[in-house]
């Protein structure tokens, strides 16, 4: 079971740098850029939570097989890029299984190294968000978590399941299935049916109230 964290984390770069690599692909990308957009999508997430709970170097940096696994992923959706597009959003779908395999293996590693259950959420998330994040303002896009249906949010809900399950010392593995699972679902069934948080909206100065409002003359009021 020690060997399931790495397996995991491994398993999201791999998805995570397909994203990367399929978006840098319908950019019409080089490939040259391919790759560079599939290891910062696979690994800036990575990257950020090593760096915050004191590893150094981080493991993407450290091991090799974060790059080999991450260039891999690239070149065969380079090379691939016709097949795979034919699924349905395949982006959106790599995205959310990278998306609940690093929120689950952020959460793990930040309780591993003695963070506090909260703090150890919330690296969970940032784990789970960062590559996408990435992702998204290399290509001069505004990050999907952002403006997504709960995209954090099913991150922190991975997060919290694992971090839940640790402190009733419940078995590793049935809990991290759990997570994953919880956390791909609630993605895909957010993108399915739209749900997202409330967002930010500004009167539209056209209402008919406002612009009265705004034609009068201010002599006479």
């Amino acid at each position: 079971m020690e060997g399931l964290p790495l397996v995991l984390d491994l398993t999201g770069t791999f998805v995570f740098a397909l994203s990367g690599a399929l978006a840098g692909v319908k950019r019409e990308l080089d490939l040259f850029g391919v790759l560079v957009l599939s290891f910062a999508a696979a690994n800036s997430g990575g990257i950020t939570r090593d760096l915050l709970i004191g590893v150094v170097p981080p493991g993407a940096v450290a091991d090799w097989r974060y790059l080999g696994v991450s260039l891999f992923a690239g070149i065969i959706a380079f090379c691939f890029s016709s097949l795979i597009v034919r699924l349905s959003n395949p982006v959106l779908l790599f995205d959310a299984a990278g998306l609940a395999l690093f929120a689950v293996t952020g959460a793990s590693k930040a309780l591993a190294h003695g963070l506090n259950p909260v703090m150890a959420i919330v690296l969970g998330m940032v784990t789970g968000i960062g590559g996408g994040m990435v992702r998204d303002v290399l290509l001069a896009e505004i990050p999907t978590v952002l403006r997504a249906e709960l995209y954090a949010v099913a991150a922190l809900a991975a997060a919290a399941i694992v971090v839940v399950g640790h402190m009733l010392q419940l078995p590793d593995a049935p809990v991290m299935a759990v997570a994953l699972i919880s956390c791909f679902t609630l993605r895909v069934m957010a993108i399915k049916y739209r749900w997202r948080l409330p967002v930010a909206k500004i009167k539209d100065e056209r209402d008919p109230g406002v612009a009265k409002a705004c034609s009068k003359d201010p002599e006479k009021s």
